[in-house]
């Protein structure tokens, strides 16, 4: 009988080791694959080289926020490190490379990984591994549309979709007679687009008079700028990257062109309208939208979002703190931290894309005022507000206030 009682007691302390490692049920800590005492590890996969290079920054200004955060003691005492390969946007390279994060690297997620058809190229073999593929950087309508068959997949920006159908209300509100010419894409991501803009325009659709896609292989738009003018367009519709976008809008003016121009938001931020500018780009009557503080605009020169934002991206290198998507970059980790944060001592996967995919309500710094990051058991979009906003020909100006999208996505 003596024996027994240390015999117990040693049973009893291994149970609580157990605990302190995740294991077992009714545990009071729990963690998962990529998750120790001290660090937390994600995996990231975008372009940073090829014809979408421009969005590789997003990963430098993202691991500039966790490194931030590092700085200040981490999330509940474990460091973020955080993995990025370069898939230079080619599907091709975005699965072996995801493929190593899981297998070889044991990431905890993959977060942020950029582009339509890359992301998609991995959701059926993330899903099936169980592991968070959360707030991809694309706003394809898939991610929240289709969540009930993709529960470990999200996205964070507001859907493609959504965006059209404010671009619709607009041109139907200010140039109701326009011919509208679309250049797109020729993938989900400009598709994408141009179905919103056809649904928003409903039984006006019909304003749409020459479509044009592109390859992201090709060289240029040049020969499907020029069928749309010959199309006798006077609204264009750009659903582009940022390369191809700065090249159209060059084209557009060699042309001797002057469309009205509605620009998609991920080919926006000003330093790519500026460097259209540099090469020749006359950057007329451009109209686009935004949910973010633009950095380079005055108006937001005190706001403690933005102060906090210049503190973060200072520590970055290689990031232009006048970037656009710079900010981006810290506004989506900034919700990524928020998640982890929330998930507290339950470090597991399941427990974090609950949070992200049912739990979000977060007021995030960096977004305009009003713009909220919420989510639900029935609705997995988490941004749906944006605002309009027209090129001045030295920066963006606000339009109106926020228009909300939510539940118009079916």
């Amino acid at each position: 009988m003596g024996r027994i009682a240390p015999r117990l007691a040693a049973v009893a302390v291994f149970m609580v080791t157990l605990a302190a490692c995740g294991g077992g049920t009714g545990t009071t800590s729990q963690t998962d694959v990529g998750i120790t005492s001290n660090s937390i590890l994600l995996g990231n996969t975008i372009a940073q080289s090829g014809p979408a290079a421009a969005y590789g920054t997003i990963a430098n200004a993202e691991l500039a926020y966790f490194t931030y955060i590092n700085s200040q003691g981490g999330v509940n005492g474990r460091k973020i490190n955080f993995k990025i390969l370069d898939d230079a946007y080619n599907p091709a390279q975005t699965v072996p490379l995801t493929k190593q994060l899981v297998e070889q690297d044991q990431v905890f997620a993959m977060f942020s990984g950029l582009g339509t058809q890359a992301q998609t190229s991995v959701r059926d073999y993330l899903n099936s591994k169980k592991v968070p593929q959360l707030f991809v950087a694309t706003g394809a309508t898939t991610w929240g549309k289709d969540f009930a068959s993709n529960q470990w997949t999200m996205s964070w920006q507001p859907p493609y979709q959504g965006e059209s159908h404010i671009y619709a209300k607009d041109v139907l509100a200010k140039h109701s007679s326009a011919k509208i010419g679309v250049l797109y894409q020729n993938d989900d991501y400009g598709q994408d687009y141009l179905k919103g803009l056809t649904d928003g325009l409903g039984a006006k659709a019909s304003m749409i008079v020459a479509k044009e896609s592109y390859d992201v292989t090709a060289a240029n738009t040049a020969a499907q700028l020029t069928k749309l003018k010959a199309a006798g367009v006077d609204t264009l519709f750009l659903f582009s990257t940022p390369g191809f976008t700065i090249k159209s809008l060059v084209i557009v003016t060699l042309l001797h062109w002057q469309p009205t121009i509605y620009l998609n938001s991920v080919s926006n931020p000003q330093v790519y309208m500026g460097l259209a500018a540099k090469a020749g780009a006359a950057n007329q009557n451009v109209t686009s939208v935004s949910y973010l503080k633009d950095p380079t605009d005055s108006q937001w020169a005190g706001d403690d979002g933005m102060k906090l934002y210049k503190t973060v991206i200072a520590n970055c290198s290689k990031c232009d703190p006048n970037d656009g998507f710079n900010i981006y970059g810290v506004a989506v980790a900034y919700t990524m931290v928020d998640v982890l944060k929330q998930a507290g001592s339950t470090l597991t996967r399941a427990n974090v894309m609950k949070i992200a995919s049912s739990q979000l309500n977060e007021t995030n710094p960096f977004l305009l005022p009003g713009v909220k990051l919420t989510t639900t058991s029935s609705d997995h979009f988490p941004i749906m507000q944006e605002q309009v906003i027209t090129w001045t020909g030295t920066g963006w100006k606000l339009q109106g206030t926020l228009i909300d999208e939510r539940g118009t996505i079916k």
